[in-house]
C-alpha cells in the first residue's frame, strides 16, 4: 500500500501537520478494499483475549459494553459501534495497513484498531493523547475535527465514556472507502457513520512520564540495580535539623541523574518498555523448549522442506545502533557476526532457506534462533 500524498510528501508532513494540526487527504489508498470483514471482526470480539466494545446511543443515552461478545442482533440495525483493538495481531492484511506509515519509527506504532458502525454509530465527541490515521473503508462517516480547546468540557454521559462538549470545527466532510485522515493529540473529533461503515485506525503513542519513571523504578528493582543509598560523607553540622537545605535537594536529584545518565541502563530499560505489547499475540510456543543442540537438525529439515520461519504479527523490535536488538520487550546483545540475521530479525523478516543456510555454521546465531523459536515469535511456515 502506497499513501497518494498529492501535493504532500512524508517529510513536509511530518514538518507541517505531525502533531500540529489535522489533515484530510481524500482519495489516498486507491481502490481501497476492506482487509477484513464485518462477520471477522464480530468473530473476533467473541475471544475472550481481545479487547472489544460496543457503544450504542439510543434514546439520548449512551451504553457500553465490554467483550466478549455473543450476540450482535440485540443491538438492531443502527446507532452503535463494534470497536476492536489490536486486530493487525491477527490478520495479515489488517498489519499490511502499518506499512505506509514506516517513516514514522516502530516504537511509536501501538495498534490498528478497527471498527465497524451502523447508521448513526459513533463513540461522541472526544479528545485522544495520541496520534491517528484513520482509514476509511466501506460506507462513509461523517467527520467533524477541532483544534485544541482548553475551554471544552469533559463530560462522562458513562463510566466508560469520556467525552467533550460542543466544539468548532475546522475539518467537516464524509469520508469515503480510501479517505485518510489524521488527527493529532489534543484535537477534539467526532465521526458518525452515514451507512454501514468500516474504519481502520492506526495509532501512534508514546510513554508519558508517569510511565517513564514508573517504569524505570520497576526496572531497576526487577534488575535489582541502583540499591545502594546515597552518599553523604561530607555531611556539614546544622543548627536548623528541620530544614531540607538545597544542599540535599542537589544530592538527591543527582542520586536520579546518575541513573537517567547511565546509557547502558537508559538502552535495556527503554527498549524493553518501548517492544512490550499491551494485547495478546498468536504465539505458537513449542510443546517443549528446544535446545541449541537440536536446533542445527530443525534448521536442516527447513532448509531441505524450502521451508521458513514466519514471525507473527504485531509484535515489536527496537534496534540501538546494531549494538542492541530488543524483540516483545526483550534484550539480545548483536555482534558483528550475527548482524545479518539481527537485521533480518529486527525488520521482522521470513527467514527463508537462504538466510538459514547461512545462520548454521555460527553458534551465536544459533542461539539467537533457539530464543526467537522458544518464544514464539517465528514459526514454521
Amino acid at each position: 500500500m502506497i499513501i497518494d500524498w498529492k501535493d504532500l510528501s512524508p517529510e513536509l508532513f511530518l514538518e507541517q501537520y505531525w502533531q500540529k494540526k489535522p489533515l484530510l487527504i481524500k482519495g489516498a489508498f486507491a481502490n481501497f478494499i476492506d482487509p477484513v470483514a464485518p462477520d471477522e471482526l464480530a468473530g473476533l470480539a467473541m475471544e475472550d483475549m481481545i479487547e472489544s466494545r460496543i457503544v450504542q446511543h439510543r434514546d439520548n443515552k449512551w451504553h457500553v459494553d465490554h467483550g466478549p461478545f455473543d450476540d450482535f442482533e440485540s443491538y438492531g440495525d443502527n446507532q452503535w459501534t463494534l470497536l476492536v483493538q489490536a486486530v493487525n495481531h491477527w490478520f495479515e492484511d489488517v498489519d499490511s495497513l502499518i506499512s505506509p506509515f514506516r517513516f514514522i519509527p516502530n516504537w511509536r506504532i501501538d495498534d490498528v484498531m478497527v471498527s465497524f458502525s451502523t447508521p448513526g454509530g459513533g463513540v461522541g465527541a472526544h479528545v485522544d493523547q495520541y496520534d491517528v490515521f484513520i482509514i476509511q473503508g466501506s460506507g462513509k462517516r461523517q467527520w467533524r475535527v477541532g483544534k485544541p480547546d482548553s475551554t471544552l468540557q469533559t463530560l462522562v454521559p458513562h463510566p466508560d465514556l469520556k467525552q467533550v462538549s460542543a466544539f468548532e470545527s475546522c475539518i467537516d466532510v464524509t469520508t469515503e472507502a480510501g479517505d485518510l485522515l489524521y488527527i493529532p493529540p489534543h484535537h477534539p473529533h467526532d465521526g458518525i457513520a452515514i451507512d454501514n461503515a468500516m474504519n481502520y485506525s492506526v495509532g501512534f503513542q508514546a510513554p508519558n512520564p508517569q510511565e517513564l519513571i514508573g517504569g524505570l523504578a520497576d526496572y531497576m528493582l526487577d534488575e535489582d540495580i541502583y540499591a545502594k543509598r546515597i552518599d553523604d560523607s561530607q555531611r556539614l553540622a546544622t543548627s536548623q535539623p528541620e530544614l531540607f537545605s538545597d544542599r540535599d535537594l542537589q544530592l538527591l536529584k543527582q542520586q536520579m541523574q546518575n541513573v537517567l545518565d547511565n546509557d547502558d541502563v537508559m538502552e535495556n530499560f527503554l527498549g524493553q518498555l518501548l517492544t512490550s505489547v499491551h494485547h495478546a499475540l498468536d504465539v505458537g510456543l513449542p510443546e517443549q523448549p528446544i535446545s541449541i543442540e537440536e536446533i542445527p537438525d530443525i534448521i536442516e529439515q527447513i532448509i531441505e522442506d524450502d521451508g521458513a520461519l514466519e514471525p507473527v504479527l504485531g509484535f515489536k523490535t527496537l534496534l540501538i545502533e546494531q549494538r542492541k536488538l530488543f524483540i516483545n520487550g526483550e534484550r539480545f546483545t548483536i555482534y558483528e557476526d550475527t548482524l545479518d540475521l539481527a537485521l533480518a530479525l529486527a525488520n521482522k523478516q521470513h527467514l527463508n532457506s537462504e538466510l538459514l543456510k547461512s545462520a548454521l555454521s555460527n553458534l551465536k546465531n544459533l542461539e539467537l534462533l533457539t530464543r526467537v523459536i522458544n518464544i514464539g515469535l517465528w514459526q514454521l511456515a
